[in-house]
């Protein structure tokens, strides 16, 4: 299987495996240092990218740990901060990550919290969405060759696995962006050359990206995204542990614990709760699966945006490319009410802006900027607040 088959619905990158241990922060920043350089034949940076977008990967297996510093302010309710088990956490604090991968059609995720569990399962039809501290899960049937991945999913802005990362700022490669090599490092115990992606446009808050390409198999094992001004990064995301063999199926099998809600999504797009699992109709949560695995995709999450009773989705667009490219989309007036809300009632405590394109409240961070008009647009990129403001007056942007 060519690791760039589909550069476009991220079929290459690598899919998130089960259950871990979450490390803290020290942990994380060990597990992701890079130890010191090994010898590896001599590559120039147009080989590395070569070596990358021709690389082939049937099989993966391990432990991610991903760390985010973006500088957000303390946002209510479970997004965010390390710990979690809930799949939006990811965008601040650390966490550690299991992933398998026996092919685009089996393969497990798990983010393991310190009160929980959340867990995305594809084998073969069947798609699981599991959290135990909710004690729901959704199960979907897909038809034979679906992607696994929805492009509607707007709660997958940062990355959940090295490939994944690598796969998004890969697609940014163009005039605009500058390449070179950093030499050689170890990470998770394997040599890896680094590859050093800076952008040229000044309205883009990365100064630049630093990619741990593995030595022997050609597949990125490490990302860090440095936010201008900043000598740490602001995003990292890398393996601690990694295997190329092929993981059992046992990884990829899966039955809702006792006491479990599921909700069964049916071929017309609706979905029907069932009763929570009895005792006995399924294995005690301890017995899942304990061996490696690994890979990465983004799905149709419980927490996603859904098309409505219409069956149409959410309206967005992306206006702009590479480095400096927004993503636009229309945001329910419930989701921006602070009435029994909790991220509701915070976004009206952010900064309030207006200009020639209407009235608005802002997020700053140190890698991204959020603009949630008052119209009910949300616009989000690695950019300025002057390049939001400039896109939000944008026709291409109305979304009417």
């Amino acid at each position: 299987m060519s690791v760039l088959a589909s550069r476009p619905s991220l079929r290459w990158a690598v899919p998130l495996g089960v259950a871990v241990a979450v490390f803290g922060v020290a942990a994380g920043a060990t597990a992701l240092r890079a130890s010191a350089e090994p010898s590896l034949p001599s590559r120039s940076a147009a080989q590395l990218l070569v070596d990358v977008q021709t690389a082939k990967l049937d099989a993966l297996s391990g432990t991610v740990v991903q760390r985010a510093d973006l500088g957000l302010p303390a946002i209510p309710g479970r997004i965010g901060g390390s710990g979690s088990a809930s799949l939006t956490s990811l965008i601040s604090g650390s966490h550690t990550l299991r992933v398998w991968y026996a092919g685009p059609e089996k393969v497990r995720l798990a983010l393991l919290g310190t009160l929980g569990e959340s867990d995305i399962i594809r084998n073969g039809p069947d798609l699981w969405i599991w959290s135990s501290g909710e004690k729901k899960a959704q199960h979907k049937t897909l038809p034979p060759g679906a992607a696994t991945h929805d492009p509607s999913d707007v709660t997958g802005l940062l990355p959940t696995t090295p490939q994944e990362a690598a796969d998004k700022i890969l697609a940014a490669l163009d005039p605009s962006t500058v390449v070179s090599t950093a030499g050689t490092a170890k990470v998770a115990n394997r040599a890896v050359y680094e590859l050093v992606l800076a952008p040229r446009d000044a309205t883009s808050l990365v100064s630049q990206v630093r990619l741990a390409i593995d030595g022997t198999e050609h597949v990125p094992l490490r990302v860090q995204v440095y936010a201008k001004g900043s000598t740490s990064p602001a995003f990292e995301i890398g393996f601690q542990q990694v295997s190329f063999d092929r993981p059992g199926d046992e990884n990829f099998q899966f039955t809702p614990p006792p006491g479990t809600t599921v909700d069964e999504d049916k071929p017309d797009g609706s979905a029907k709760s069932g009763p929570p699992a009895r005792p006995g109709d399924a294995p005690e949560p301890g017995d899942a699966p304990k061996s490696d695995g690994g890979m990465k995709f983004s799905v149709d999450r419980p927490d996603m945006a859904k098309p409505d009773a219409s069956g149409i989705a959410p309206q967005s667009t992306v206006v702009g490319s590479a480095w400096t490219m927004v993503f636009v989309a229309r945001v329910p007036q419930d989701a921006r009410s602070g009435n029994g809300n909790p991220l509701g009632a915070f976004l009206t405590t952010l900064p309030h802006v207006s200009g020639s394109w209407g009235s608005g409240q802002i997020l700053r961070s140190k890698l991204f900027t959020a603009l949630l008009t008052d119209d009910g647009r949300l616009l989000v990129g690695a950019v300025t607040a002057d390049r939001l403001f400039q896109v939000a007056a944008d026709p291409a942007a109305a979304l009417k």
